[in-house]
């Protein structure tokens, strides 16, 4: 599905980009003999990644019943939370995020030089890796299990070339504008995953419905078919919501409109 498939290439991207870039200081500053270092720090992040989700995976098959409607509600929730950060991150960041890691990267090898390198690389990698694991471990639970792993794979490998694009040829892309078309999608995503939290809290009895069906548009667009199943998983479409589901989807972007008003009057905004 498209979320699993751009979140991937996003969150890859951002992770190469970082790479390229702190590879790039080593070079400017003449110590390309810590670019293993660094490729040290990325593995390692990958792995634990890996094994984050594997973790997660097996914890979410052990439970059953209603604890089952409360783990997919927590995961889906704190992955959407996770989710707007990232946005709130980025939007905060993009027109900043090379000099200041540039900046980070002289400190470290002026600091302690081999350590510091593989904790800034495993840390910024880690970062993008772990926000990816809990997005798709939630997304697997509103489709295709399978699809979606196919689709983060399709994703990074994307991602993966683009960055080689950008550092190994002249081409370049606009990041920023890439950024903000993928924070509109993801913050879509982003509503949908807080609308099925909440549709499953509902079902496991954790919070009432208050009225178990606001609406039903079934009967127009069945969320059972093949065009449901599609909405269902890019923007959390239910064809009969309940009324706290419909406050949460409204909350959260109202939520949104006041982060982005609050970073368009910061100081740090204004001067970029």
């Amino acid at each position: 599905m498209l979320p699993s498939f751009l979140l991937s290439l996003r969150e890859g991207l951002e992770a190469a980009l970082i790479i390229g870039i702190v590879i790039g200081v080593l070079h400017k500053i003449q110590r390309p003999d810590l670019k293993p270092v660094v490729w040290g720090g990325a593995v390692s992040a990958i792995i634990l990644s890996i094994a984050a989700a594997v973790l997660l995976i097996k914890l979410g098959a052990e439970f059953e019943g209603t604890a089952e409607e409360i783990f997919e509600g927590v995961a889906m929730l704190l992955a959407a939370g996770i989710l707007t950060w990232m946005i709130f991150w980025m939007r905060s960041h993009a027109d900043t995020l090379e000099t200041d890691l540039e900046a980070n990267v002289h400190q470290a090898t002026l600091r302690s030089g081999v350590g510091a390198i593989f904790i800034l690389a495993f840390l910024s990698v880690a970062r993008e890796g772990l926000e990816l694991v809990l997005f798709l471990v939630a997304a697997q639970m509103t489709s295709d299990g399978l699809q979606s792993l196919l689709d983060a794979l399709i994703g990074l490998g994307t991602a993966t070339f683009i960055g080689w694009l950008i550092f190994a040829t002249t081409r370049s892309l606009s990041l920023k504008r890439f950024f903000q078309v993928t924070n509109v999608l993801l913050i879509l995503f982003a509503a949908g995953l807080v609308a099925h939290g909440i549709h499953e809290f509902n079902e496991a009895g954790v919070i009432p419905p208050f009225i178990d069906h606001v609406w039903d548009t079934n009967h127009i667009l069945d969320e059972n078919s093949l065009q449901g199943q599609v909405l269902k998983a890019l923007f959390g479409y239910n064809g009969n919501p309940s009324l706290t589901e419909v406050l949460a989807y409204i909350s959260y972007f109202l939520m949104i409109w006041l982060g982005f008003a609050k970073i368009y009057k910061s100081p740090r905004f204004t001067r970029v």
